[in-house]
């Protein structure tokens, strides 16, 4: 038997129940990853809430929970290529990573080698979140110079958006709580606090015009950049459903370029880039790990470890 979290009926955190179930092994084109960590996301515990949601994904009830995962391959099944048993890898399974053992199928459900020095806590966060950000940068063609307003800045995505932000040479302001500045300055951004009147917030800190942005959130800065006159265009947006205000750009992490990942692991691998990890909880407090997440009040991302 494994141990794997399961929800019979959408709902809260409640809902979810971390079982002992039959332990899967791997199929012909298939393989078997112990799985020793994995991240959460809010698209996590918005499938696992919002049946529509979930049809929009593929998933019924009764359902495995999570996405991010990363671990070692245990089991290779027959005609399975590109992985070993052994080898360390990252990658997503929706709907089932947050469990002892996942069963992948590589044509399908995307799975990376993990580099030597990255370890599978920070590994198991990037297939979602680095892609995100990625997608969300690359949708308003961000440039050397330009100044981007990063809604949601110190979230899970906010943090590798504001790290490759800056990397790309532009200039960022990031809106966050204020609990959340300090983070925010080290990881190369200028904070401004959310809420009502960001737009002249951010016109007061950048005189001489705000260029592009990317709501990570919700629409909040999104409708602050288009009353700053940034072209729809140059605005994209995660979290705003397919039509977002003012024509800017949705985006996610599907529409991230073939080599984003390897951009982020290579920036980490360099010290360029740090991943946050706000919290770490034992898959046993499974509940404890998404009530905090769903709060959207982390500075970062949690990890739900094996």
């Amino acid at each position: 038997m494994s141990r794997a979290v399961i929800f019979e009926h959408f709902g809260g955190p409640e809902a979810l129940e971390l079982r002992e179930v039959p332990e899967p092994h791997a199929g012909p084109g298939e393989v078997r990853v112990r799985v020793t960590a994995a991240a959460l996301n809010p698209l996590d515990w918005g499938i696992s809430a919002r049946p529509e949601l979930a049809a929009m994904f593929g998933i019924s009830v009764p359902s495995g929970f999570g996405s991010d995962l990363a671990g070692v391959v245990d089991e290779v099944g027959e005609g399975a290529t590109g992985f070993a048993v052994g080898d360390r890898v990252y990658g997503g399974a929706l709907g089932r990573a947050v469990a002892d053992y996942v069963v992948a199928r590589p044509s399908a459900d995307p799975l990376w080698p993990t580099p030597e020095g990255i370890t599978d806590e920070v590994a198991s966060t990037l297939a979602v979140a680095g892609s995100t950000a990625s997608a969300a940068l690359a949708a308003v063609d961000l440039q050397p110079g330009d100044t981007v307003l990063i809604g949601g800045a110190s979230g899970g995505v906010g943090v590798f958006a504001v790290q490759l932000a800056r990397l790309a040479g532009a200039r960022v302001i990031g809106t966050a709580s204020s609990g959340a500045f300090d983070l925010l300055r080290q990881l190369g951004a200028e904070p401004v606090a959310y809420g009502p009147g960001l737009a002249d917030r951010a016109r007061a800190m950048a005189p001489h015009g705000v260029s592009a942005a990317a709501d990570l959130f919700g629409t909040e800065a999104a409708e602050a950049a288009l009353a700053l006159g940034v072209p729809p265009e140059r605005i994209s947006t995660i979290a705003a459903g397919p039509n977002p205000p003012g024509g800017v750009r949705a985006t996610g992490a599907a529409d991230a370029a073939p080599g984003a990942l390897q951009q982020v692991t290579d920036a980490i691998l360099a010290g360029d880039l740090t991943v946050p990890i706000a919290a770490r909880f034992p898959i046993e407090q499974i509940h404890e790990a998404v009530n905090l997440q769903a709060a959207r009040h982390v500075h970062g991302k949690v990890v739900v470890v094996m």
